[in-house]
């Protein structure tokens, strides 16, 4: 991790001009995989604790549900996507999301995992949440071409909206939880091995979106 970011500057050529990456550049992408392995890791270990002990685990789900949020927010801060509306728009589901799940936890009495799954109209404000985490999953899907984000894309809200609608019998959500868990846990361990130049981004598209906003 040091060597990465005792690499020189590179400059590169971009679609607007040439452009440099930066320690700090690098840094940044370095904080965005972390909070996607903080995030991805606490998934799954909620996930392994419901389906070793069922509702018996409910309780440790809720700190959990916590780190992951946690982590999710912290990428969302670093992550580069040119469109900047897009981005606050992803960090605002976020916010509304944490918002809404702890107004949840501190009005219930049950653990937070209950309360949510015996009643699925709560998810459309902790919901938001997830819709963020899908907005990185298109992202990266979008960017990268890669297949488990292509997957997770999709799943992510199949099995939020067939929750809340009822249509989804509940083994086919389990099974979907699952594949949710192991998609984001590939995903995150493969972010970590991937470069990190081309997490950046093409800087001189960022500079000249901000020109052109400045115009207007």
């Amino acid at each position: 991790m040091i060597g990465i970011l005792n690499k020189p500057p590179q400059r590169y050529q971009g679609q607007f001009g040439e452009y440099t990456i930066t320690k700090d550049d690098r840094l940044e992408v370095i904080i965005y995989r972390a909070g996607l392995v903080i995030a991805a890791g606490s998934f799954a270990m909620a996930s392994n604790l419901f389906f070793a002990r069922g509702t018996a685990a409910l309780p440790a789900i809720t700190p959990l549900f916590a780190l992951f949020s946690l982590g999710l927010g912290i990428s969302l801060y670093f992550i580069h996507i040119y469109m900047k509306p897009l981005h606050r728009l992803l960090q605002g589901f976020w916010l509304i999301g944490t918002i809404a799940t702890i107004a949840i936890a501190f009005q219930s009495n049950e653990p937070l995992a209950q309360y949510i799954y015996n009643h699925p109209l709560t998810l459309f404000g902790t919901g938001f949440t997830f819709a963020a985490l899908t907005g990185i999953f298109f992202k990266e899907a979008a960017c990268f071409n890669r297949a488990e984000t292509k997957i997770l894309t999709p799943i992510v809200p199949l099995l939020l909206l067939g929750h809340m609608t009822g249509i989804i019998p509940v083994e086919m959500e389990q099974a979907l939880l699952g594949i949710w868990s192991i998609g984001f846990s590939v995903f995150a361990i493969r972010k970590m091995t991937q470069e990190i130049d081309p997490d950046i981004g093409d800087k001189s598209v960022f500079a000249y979106l901000k020109a052109e906003a400045a115009k207007n």
